[in-house]
This record gives C-alpha cells, sequence and structure tokens, in this order.
C-alpha cells in the first residue's frame, strides 16, 4: 500500500494582510507548520500557526501577524 502524498502547496503570502489567515487541511501536521514557517521566512513576513480543526478536518492555520 502506498503512503498518501501531501500536494504541492501555494501560499498567498504575498497578498495577504496583517490579520488576515488560511487554512491547510492536512494529517502531516508538524511538516506543515515547518513549510509555511519557511514560506513566511522567504516571503519576509511574520505569522503566527497553529494546529487547528475546521469544520472536522485537521489542519494548520496561519495568520499574518506583520
Amino acid at each position: 500500500m502506498s503512503e498518501l502524498q501531501e500536494p504541492e502547496w501555494v501560499f498567498p503570502f504575498e497578498y495577504m494582510k496583517i490579520g488576515e489567515s488560511f487554512f491547510v487541511p492536512t494529517l502531516n501536521t508538524a511538516e506543515m507548520l515547518y513549510v509555511i514557517e519557511c514560506g513566511a521566512k522567504r516571503a519576509k513576513i511574520r505569522i503566527k500557526a497553529y494546529i487547528t480543526s475546521k469544520e472536522n478536518h485537521l489542519g494548520v492555520r496561519a495568520w499574518r501577524i506583520s
């Protein structure tokens, strides 16, 4: 049985205003936190990301804070 692969994610960092957020559904929450934080660093913005759920789907929500 093959392991499920995460899709390639494109994050909207350049278009986000301070206070806006996005949710990424995933079972690999630790890896997604890392990917989001690295992407924000490359985009030179600050985010706050948390593991949470939305409509019974586990995932990560990230807010732009500056």
